[in-house]
């Protein structure tokens, strides 16, 4: 099969993080409603697929808030998502701006990345608590845009985004490890994400529903999967290692998902202040079953393994230890 190949310049690379690196939280109800602390916290949800819907099930089950309203651009997408969430009887809209005219305290945008910073920018506006999925936007332009909504933003409200890692206790035990020199001197780290293709394209008759509801394929809407997937990643190596990079390449391509306008593999190279070099190894053509998603730490003394499943530190022949998960950190990110 043909391969379409070509260099990942440096702007590509580093525009991919997103701005911001943190998740929603659920404050208490008193403080973000102003009114007695029994009152449950209205969430709204805009973008009625499986990730909004996963994040406002965690966000209904939780005693402090309530979903009482659901929006997405597709009418045939919002009751399913109602049913899943466990929402009584929630306000449904096709219109984000009706959505965000009513009185919910609070909104989770789990919209294609393309349309992060308008709505955001629209949320902010409107006075509302912001939970907004990763990434900021598809290219440097949109990530410019959030961090200028960022800093208009009132100081009393919470404006987060996903990247849920951050909140995860492996993750922050690795983290308090590496700084507290467990490992010794870092000398190496390395990311992965390798899985199966997630995607499953539908066909519609028109050419812009086909476009919207296929939005990942296309790198205008998704910014391509080292944007809308990779950046989890790309978030954790930049903040165990606490500064950006220096000089970056990659190369990626399309091997099997050649309809696509995104790459289906690509391999990048980072250098780091003190001469760090880091790799990182995407693609999403993997057999079911297998997968690989995390991060490595290299020092002088030991390594640690991150993942969303585990923390394995390894201190030398032998001496091995493993942390696992107690629930999905999601959880852990959406009630810290």
């Amino acid at each position: 099969m043909k391969t379409h190949e070509r260099p990942v310049s440096r702007r590509d690379l580093l525009r991919s993080a997103g701005a911001g690196a943190a998740v929603f939280t659920i404050v208490p109800p008193a403080v973000v409603r102003g009114t007695q602390a029994n009152s449950k916290i209205s969430v709204g949800l805009v973008g009625a697929g499986n990730r909004g819907t996963y994040d406002a099930s965690i966000v209904h089950a939780d005693p402090r808030a309530q979903i009482t309203g659901v929006c997405d651009l597709f009418e045939d997408r919002i009751q399913p998502a109602v049913e899943k969430i466990k929402a009584q009887n929630p306000a449904v809209y096709t219109s984000f701006e009706k959505l965000l005219a009513s009185d919910i305290d609070a909104v989770i945008i789990a919209t294609p990345p393309f349309e992060h910073p308008r709505m955001l920018a629209a949320a902010v506006q409107a006075r509302k608590h912001v939970y907004c999925e990763k990434p900021a936007g598809v290219n440097l332009d949109d990530c410019k845009k959030v961090m200028a909504t960022g800093r208009k933003a009132d100081p009393a409200k919470v404006l987060f985004f996903g990247f849920q890692q951050r909140y995860g206790p492996v993750y922050l035990e690795a983290y308090k490890r590496l700084q507290a020199g467990e490992i010794g001197e870092l000398i190496n780290a390395r990311g992965f994400w390798i899985d199966r293709d997630p995607f499953t394209r539908g066909t519609y008759a028109d050419p812009k529903v086909e476009k919207l509801r296929n939005w990942f394929a296309y790198r205008d809407l998704s910014g391509d999967f080292l944007i809308e997937q990779d950046c989890h990643i790309l978030d954790d190596l930049h903040w165990f290692i606490g500064a950006p990079p220096l000089r970056a390449m990659g190369y990626g391509g399309r091997k099997v998902r050649t309809t696509f306008e995104i790459y289906d593999h690509l391999t990048l190279s980072f250098e780091f202040p003190n001469g760090l070099h880091v790799n990182f190894e995407a693609n999403q053509l993997s057999p079911t079953g297998f997968r690989r998603v995390g991060e490595e730490f290299t020092g002088t003394k030991g390594l640690l393994e991150t993942s969303r499943l585990r923390l394995v530190h390894h201190r030398g022949p032998g001496k091995i230890e493993t942390i696992p998960v107690k629930r999905d950190i999601t959880i852990d990110a959406l009630e810290a």
